[in-house]
């Protein structure tokens, strides 16, 4: 056999019909090609071998001995190789496959529940496994490959992360619906001037954003708790304890429904959430459909009404403007 040679796919189908039906005819018509298109087939397979694969007779083709031997190898190849098409055909009919994915806790409480439910009745046969993660894991567990995509907002962009917007967010103010601010048409920051409000702890979440959307408004907040997780600030601003700075969607799907949710102006801040891959990573057929089912998903989420504009000017504590 020649160093440089390899059968072909084609050319092992040509030879196994070949040897099973005896026939370049019959051989040609289970494979729906023309008979030269086998004969040439199996010639070119015996000039790559240096063998002689079949004796030709004037009824039949007669196997020698090396087709004899060489049959068992090409049946296992041939049972290999459509074996891995089969395999490729569930993977991508979602008939099997797995998404793995990383989120915040809160951010997978509030996005994931209605995806995952509506995924899994669709193709109940793919597995979805959510890494939650704390906030500072996350770039790490989608740049180490861990898992297929995160969905979040990343502390740096850029870089070997590529990002693509989920869902545009924006921040607001949670409070109690006696609190002075929760009568306010349109809630600016510098209406925060002399209230306590609840925030994020520095260096987790929306911090950065909240004290320079506050710096930019020239107001000093006065943060009385700082929170590592959302869920306590609504609870504490259930309570009576302060009013909350947070992203609206989490705050709009709160379980607390007598709170007033309002969205912060002057300036409005978006805190983006994003599909979040390494560079040069491509997406699974699962992971596509699982991506589809969660954009869908979000369509059910409650949004806050746009802003309505009225005079500028600061509140009193019995939310009057002054």
């Amino acid at each position: 056999m020649s160093q440089n040679f390899s059968p072909t796919l084609r050319q092992l189908r040509a030879f196994l019909a070949v040897y099973r039906l005896r026939k370049l005819s019959a051989a040609a018509g289970q494979l729906f090609v023309t008979q030269s298109a086998i004969s040439v087939l199996i010639r070119q397979l015996e000039q790559g071998l240096q063998t002689r694969l079949f004796d030709r007779t004037t009824r039949s083709l007669q196997p020698t001995q090396a087709a004899h031997d060489m049959v068992a190898i090409a049946e296992r190849v041939l049972r290999d190789v459509d074996s891995l098409g089969a395999a490729f055909g569930d993977l991508s009919g979602l008939r099997s496959g797995r998404v793995c994915l990383t989120i915040t806790p809160t951010l997978a409480g509030m996005l994931l529940p209605d995806a995952i439910r509506a995924f899994g009745k669709k193709h109940p046969d793919v597995q979805v496994v959510v890494d939650d993660c704390a906030p500072e894991q996350f770039s790490s567990r989608v740049l180490g490959e861990h898992v297929d995509f995160g969905i979040g907002t990343p502390e740096r962009s850029g870089g070997e992360l590529e990002l693509q917007t989920l869902m545009r967010d924006r921040l607001c103010l949670v409070c109690a619906p006696d609190h002075p601010l929760a009568t306010l048409k349109t809630l600016r920051w510098r209406d925060l001037d002399g209230h306590r409000v609840i925030a994020g702890r520095p260096g987790y979440g929306v911090r950065q954003l909240v004290d320079v959307a506050a710096a930019t408004a020239g107001v000093s907040l006065k943060v009385v708790n700082e929170i590592s997780f959302l869920s306590t600030g609504l609870w504490m601003s259930a309570s009576g304890l302060a009013p909350s700075i947070m992203p609206s969607a989490y705050a709009t799907c709160s379980p607390y429904r007598d709170l007033v949710v309002k969205p912060l102006n002057e300036p409005q801040v978006s805190r983006d959430v994003y599909v979040v891959t390494k560079k040069g990573r491509s997406l699974s057929s699962a992971c596509q459909a699982f991506l589809d089912d969660l954009r869908t998903s979000l369509k059910n989420l409650p949004t806050l009404p746009a802003p309505t504009p009225s005079p500028s000017g600061k509140v009193d504590k019995r939310g009057k403007r002054v």
